[in-house]
């Protein structure tokens, strides 16, 4: 009986197989923690747009209504000079469930202290300046 051994193979072997998922492995590993530290700043940059809209619409509403400096004004006061339908509008409070405020006028609102504490390693104090 004659065994005939062809020349061209059609199928991976189990250890070029293993090789690339150890390739993808090793490529994962370097990419999940830029990812995760993108995603955090990218929440540091979104909490930071909000408190200058936040100072943004207690200034245009300090103007509009003549209050005086020392004002505290509420959040439904606001509203008249924010986006509707965002989280800021609907909400009023930051990516983490955290309520902004007190609001005064002509003082910058500033940031809250559980979100400056788990964005603190990719947004530093100057990052957060003058919200901080």
């Amino acid at each position: 009986m004659r065994f005939v051994f062809h020349k061209s193979r059609g199928a991976f072997t189990l250890v070029e197989i293993m090789i690339v998922v150890a390739i993808i492995a090793v490529l994962a590993a370097i990419a999940l923690p830029n990812f995760i530290r993108a995603r955090k700043r990218t929440q540091a940059v979104r909490i930071l747009e909000d408190l200058r809209l936040l100072d943004y619409a207690t200034d245009h509403y300090a103007l509009e209504t003549s209050k005086p400096a020392g004002f505290n004004p509420a959040m439904a006061d606001l509203k008249n000079y924010m986006k509707t339908g965002t989280q800021l509008y609907d909400s009023g409070t930051d990516i983490f469930g955290d309520p902004y405020g007190p609001f005064t006028v002509d003082c910058i609102p500033k940031v809250c202290d559980s979100a400056f504490n788990s964005l603190s390693d990719v947004a530093d104090a100057g990052f957060w300046s003058p919200y901080h």
